[in-house]
């Protein structure tokens, strides 16, 4: 699917981590000092952040529905005992609390400037809860006009029902916006089973594209989006 010959929407939505917020380097850093706390680990970093992301992925999708907080407490506490290290109680605050503290990207609060100027609305729907979330939003200039949470709507990407929710909340369908996202296994996902329009945001990460979908656009970028943008007569 093309965005050419398509009507300019009425919303933007946008994964926040890794599309908005530096979450790559968020995470690494977050997990640097947990592992500092565990001594005479041998752990690469990289190997403890690939086992909890498999391990935050499953318990997203497995019921009953959890906090963010709980599943990445979970996931982490999974993660080090199967790496062979201790689980510490204050393991998941310093996770949460970085996850709360990750900045955006450099060209982030600029764009989302210039996109409300263009007479957009917008919106962030992201796998997390309202508290962790709101340390994030805090930095993006009071650009945002809505924030759909996983904890707001009962589940998580990339099950359907996570933007079904966002939809209804701002009442629109499908057609009536365009996802911005970073996220393949999440984000793509969803686009592929529910049809709305997505950008992907590809920062050079490594993630790849699903077998069975190909966003609308990709840009490198999100100062990129406006430009876009202009040249499709939005």
């Amino acid at each position: 699917m093309s965005l050419q010959n398509t009507n300019r929407p009425l919303w933007l939505t946008f994964d926040c981590y890794g599309t908005l917020i530096q979450w790559d380097e968020g995470l690494r850093a977050a997990v640097d000092e947990i592992l500092r706390t565990k001594h005479g680990n041998h752990v690469d970093p990289a190997k403890l952040i690939e086992v909890y992301d498999r391990h935050e992925h499953a318990l997203e999708q497995t019921p009953p529905h959890r906090s963010f907080r709980k599943v990445a407490g979970d996931g982490l506490r999974l993660a080090l005992e199967e790496l062979g290290l201790h689980s510490a109680q204050d393991d998941v605050r310093v996770l949460t609390d970085g996850i709360s503290a990750m900045p955006p990207f450099p060209e982030v609060v600029s764009t989302l400037r210039r996109l409300k100027e263009e007479g957009y609305r917008l919106c962030i729907v992201s796998n997390t809860d309202d508290d962790i979330i709101s340390g994030n939003v805090a930095q993006l200039g009071g650009h945002i006009d809505r924030v759909i949470t996983a904890q707001q709507a009962g589940a998580y990407k990339p099950v359907r029902r996570l933007f079904d929710y966002a939809h209804e909340q701002l009442g629109v369908t499908k057609d009536d916006v365009v996802h911005i996202c970073a996220s393949p296994h999440l984000d793509h996902a969803a686009a592929r089973d529910i049809g709305f329009r997505c950008v992907w945001i590809d920062r050079g990460t490594g993630r790849t594209l699903l077998p069975d979908y190909t966003p609308d656009a990709t840009l490198t970028t999100l100062d990129q989006v406006p430009p876009l943008f202009t040249s499709l007569g939005w």
